[in-house]
């Protein structure tokens, strides 16, 4: 994938933003494959909402097209502390006590809408770690990364876990079956490199995250809704027909 991203508008999507888009190509099955480059923070919760909507549309359009997903890395808090502060804490200070309970109770009405419960409990801080265990689940295949990274969504928002606590990364990369986690944390330099490379390559040009790029070309950002991704494949696939 090139380093520079085409950016091309979908028709009527420019409009909606959500709180904060190339060629097809056949896969295996005959279907038609569409390639999704994700940009995200573990501790974004639209990144979550955009995960989960993803999905959702995927899941509506698997008749038609084959996926694969991969996920990048983004900091939104890039001098957040290793050893973490109280998520409240950290946005009451972030957007004030009034704002901080608006911005709570959208996220959790929002979270219930997917059948989730957003969990306000715990520590957030540095996100580093996380990134480096998601580009190591990236080289054992995309479907597990994706595991993975849905598993650290969880974790962070619904279950009041750290997520840099190497041991919560640890019983993640275990339940979806990562191998080599212990020895990427025990050198806290590995895999770092790689994770700076693909900031640059894919995030460096970005605000905000959740950012999908389809098949390196149709952008959108935000947490959309399932028809709006749907659109999106369908343009990308005739661009390739």
């Amino acid at each position: 994938m090139p380093g520079r991203l085409l950016s091309v508008r979908i028709p009527s999507l420019a409009k909606l933003g959500a709180p904060r888009c190339a060629k097809s190509m056949a896969s295996d099955t005959g279907k038609k494959l569409i390639q999704i480059d994700v940009s995200s923070d573990t501790v974004c919760p639209w990144c979550f909402v955009g995960k989960k909507n993803l999905e959702k549309a995927m899941e509506q359009s698997r008749d038609k097209f084959d996926f694969e997903v991969r996920w990048h890395p983004f900091f939104l808090n890039p001098d957040a502390p290793k050893e973490g502060v109280r998520k409240s804490d950290f946005y009451k200070a972030k957007f004030g006590p009034v704002q901080y309970e608006r911005v709570i109770s959208r996220m959790a009405e929002i979270f219930r809408g997917l059948g989730l419960e957003y969990d306000m409990s715990g520590l957030t801080g540095d996100t580093m770690d996380s990134h480096r265990l998601i580009a190591l689940a990236g080289h054992q295949g995309y479907d597990k990364q994706n595991a993975l990274v849905g598993e650290l969504f969880l974790y962070y928002f619904c279950e009041g876990k750290y997520i840099g606590d190497k041991q919560v990364l640890l019983d993640a990369a275990r339940k979806v079956g990562i191998e080599g986690a212990e020895e990427l944390f025990q050198d806290p330099t590995k895999g770092v490199d790689e994770v700076q490379e693909e900031l640059k390559k894919y995030s460096s040009g970005i605000s905000g995250v959740p950012h999908f790029v389809i098949n390196d070309k149709y952008q959108l950002s935000g947490g959309q809704p399932p028809n709006v991704f749907m659109r999106a494949f369908e343009m990308a696939a005739k661009d390739g027909a």
